[in-house]
């Protein structure tokens, strides 16, 4: 009868290379069988291969025809883990030998199941009315459940033809099953353990990923941008910093608008150092400074013979920054035929030196800075439409230092630690001094804090400035006739009305003189400091014949008539319309 089992086993194709069961000692199968199964669990295999061996070499301890592990998902829905001897059924259906009865039976009721015969077993009829008829041997099944810290976490069951030997054994296989189930329960626990904390693990490491690339994305918003040159915490201009450095990692046009003096030219560069274009050329051009002819050979190039003087050919400021930033400093000023020769390089990126007829390509990053009135001038048709739409991509105000409080006395000490450094003196500012500056209104912004602070190193009497030393306090500051608009000629006695260049309770910029003083002169020309009639000097243009004489030695171009009369270019312009004075043009 043995010979005949050890055939059956073979038959079913759960047999190996081990020794027949016989053939052991009876005593030693149990422990070689627990031995050989701990160190299959122990194994760092993945769980379901590490399930599949255990039941495989179950039949080399136990007689068994079948032998089948069905596992507990998370949410409860039981699925096979495990088959061996069914090679001929498919994988997923483990119903065909273990019904759904006598797993839910073993699952609930926490204990093994042994049933001598399953065709005299209820929980079998009705998987036995759906097999085929016909003589069957009589089978017994054994089943354990697989539980963990008090946890049912699935069954391990066997089934073998029924014979009189094996019925004998039927207890100790019963104790084997049981505790193969414990030690595969702690490893599926183990195992799970081990996964929901790996999984854990991905989920923060995940998490802090997404955070750094946030913070990579927005750095402007969890800390300050700093920028060479330019100096302030004030909060007006934080947000323009932040602004700039977000700007600049694109090729968005740039228009820079604010007062003169506030320091466009800085965040310019600031903006190309912050590009990807930071390895190539920042080129910059002052475009008042210079007559329509020659400003047309400057920014696009000539041509060798192109007009007398041209010698040899030369690249133009766009060649020059070819795949870098271009600065266009008082865009405001250039005359309407230069507008539209401007507006088809912004719009095509092409263009011809002067005198040529090859046409060049350019990739040039444009930045735009003007203190000019640009949407009153296309209302006036002094500045094309068009253009004005091209530059005024992204417009950035940078504010007047009467709007950075808290930034003169950090503007002044920088200012006096590089007085110090190029002419090796240790000057310092008082408390005092520091409080009496910072009342300052600066129409002239940040370049007239600087030349008030170099004015006032250079005369200081002691190593320490104090308020003595500024020429406010001397009726020698000539500044505050920007805002008060003080006619000079007005008074012999002008430097009582200026003398003082003290921030005024309202701004002066347009606003009425109120509230003077019985017997104190008033000014005529109560102009605010935007006026264009408002003289460097404090003195208007009133002479006509100046005026001529100025543009005629400056050759009729009103940026070098400017220089000549401490005037900036719009004033002399306003100053020619008021005066009725035709430009002359060669």
């Amino acid at each position: 009868m043995g010979q005949v089992m050890r055939d059956r086993v073979h038959e079913v194709g759960v047999g190996d290379a081990r020794p027949p069961i016989k053939a052991m000692h009876g005593a030693n199968i149990p422990l070689r069988g627990l031995y050989e199964i701990s160190e299959i669990l122990t194994a760092p295999t993945r769980l379901q291969i590490t399930l599949g061996n255990v039941v495989n070499i179950l039949s080399s301890f136990v007689q068994m025809r079948h032998g089948e592990m069905v596992i507990k998902e998370a949410a409860g829905e039981l699925e096979i883990a495990a088959t061996a001897g069914n090679k001929h059924a498919p994988q997923s259906d483990w119903r065909r030998f273990t019904p759904q009865t006598v797993v839910d039976r073993i699952c609930a009721t926490g204990r093994p199941l042994v049933i001598h015969d399953v065709s005299k077993s209820e929980l079998f009829q009705a998987d036995l009315q759906t097999a085929s008829g016909g003589a069957t041997m009589p089978v017994t099944f054994i089943g354990v459940p697989i539980e963990a810290e008090d946890e049912i976490l699935g069954t391990l069951s066997i089934d073998r033809i029924r014979d009189g030997a094996a019925s004998v054994h039927c207890d100790e296989d019963v104790s084997l099953l049981t505790m193969v189930a414990n030690l595969v329960g702690r490893t599926i626990r183990l195992h799970r353990i081990l996964s929901t904390d790996r999984q854990r693990l991905f989920e923060e490491e995940g998490r802090a990923e997404k955070s750094r690339d946030e913070k990579e994305a927005r750095p402007a918003r969890h800390s300050p941008v700093k920028i060479d040159g330019i100096i302030g915490e004030s909060p007006a201009l934080k947000q323009v910093l932040e602004t700039a450095a977000i700007v600049a990692r694109t090729n968005s046009t740039v228009l820079l608008r604010g007062e003169s003096g506030t320091g466009k030219e800085f965040f310019a560069q600031a903006i190309h150092k912050l590009s990807p274009r930071s390895k190539k050329a920042f080129v910059k051009l002052n475009c008042a400074a210079l007559p329509e002819s020659v400003l047309e050979s400057e920014l696009f190039g000539h041509e060798k013979g192109a007009f007398t003087g041209a010698v040899a050919q030369r690249a133009g400021r766009f060649e020059l920054a070819n795949g870098g930033t271009l600065l266009l400093d008082e865009i405001g000023e250039i005359s309407p035929a230069f507008q539209a020769k401007l507006l088809r390089v912004l719009q095509e990126g092409e263009l011809e030196r002067v005198g040529g007829t090859r046409t060049l390509t350019v990739d040039v990053r444009l930045i735009c800075a003007t203190n000019k009135d640009l949407e009153t001038a296309v209302v006036n048709g002094e500045f094309r439409a068009d253009l004005y739409y091209r530059i005024n991509v992204v417009p950035i105000m940078l504010p007047p230092l009467r709007e950075r409080p808290g930034d003169i006395p950090r503007l002044a000490k920088a200012f006096l630690d590089r007085f110090n450094s190029e002419n090796h003196r240790e000057l310092a500012f008082a408390p005092s001094a520091l409080d009496l500056i910072s009342q300052c209104y600066f129409p002239g912004n940040v370049r007239e804090l600087e030349n008030c602070v170099r004015r006032t190193a250079t005369l200081a009497r002691s190593s320490t400035i104090a308020t003595s030393d500024f020429a406010c306090q001397n009726s020698q500051c000539l500044s505050s006739l920007l805002w008060k608009g003080a006619d000079r000629a007005n008074d012999g006695n002008a430097s009582d009305e200026f003398g003082r260049n003290r921030m005024p309770v309202e701004s002066p910029l347009g606003a009425r003189r109120t509230g003077a003083s019985e017997g104190a002169a008033v000014p005529v020309n109560a102009r605010g400091p935007s006026h264009p009639a408002s003289g460097a000097t404090g003195m208007r243009v009133t002479d006509g014949d100046r005026l001529i004489d100025a543009m005629q030695k400056a050759g009729w171009v009103q940026a070098k008539a400017g220089r000549i009369l401490g005037l900036t270019p719009r004033q002399v312009g306003y100053a020619l319309r008021r005066h009725g004075i035709e430009v002359k043009k060669f």
